[in-house]
């Protein structure tokens, strides 16, 4: 059974940083995209980051220069390294991994097929 598994939420005042874990089980996904997206309360679920295979990123206008997207293919797992933290940057974060691309980037929902639980983080002002 394939599974994302994230960790590292939590309550945080603005200015702070959190890290953020995904790690894969089932499936390395060594050769395919994987991403983080937030969802925040009435709003659809947004992609922050995203990575290739190779390392490269992509960031979303609202977090660049603040996060950090990477991975470590011998465990698994892709991290996201959120510094200056904001209030709108509240919400449930979202890891995500596309399995039928391989060695490109993903840039949309629909177009991941795995999915983690979710992980909560809130910003206070």
């Amino acid at each position: 059974q394939v599974q994302l598994v994230e960790s590292g939420g939590g309550l945080v005042q603005a200015g702070g940083s959190l890290r953020l874990s995904c790690a894969a089980s089932g499936h390395t996904f060594g050769e395919n995209p994987m991403g983080w997206f937030r969802q925040a309360p009435g709003k659809e679920r947004k992609l922050v980051a995203t990575i290739n295979s190779g390392g490269s990123t992509y960031y979303s206008d609202s977090v660049k220069g603040r996060f950090t997207i990477s991975r470590d293919h011998a465990k698994a797992t892709v991290y996201l390294q959120m510094n200056s933290l904001k209030p709108e940057d509240t919400g449930v974060y979202y890891c995500a991994a596309d399995s039928r691309t391989k060695f490109g980037m993903t840039y949309i929902a629909p177009e991941y097929d795995y999915w983690g639980q979710g992980t909560q983080v809130t910003v206070s002002s």
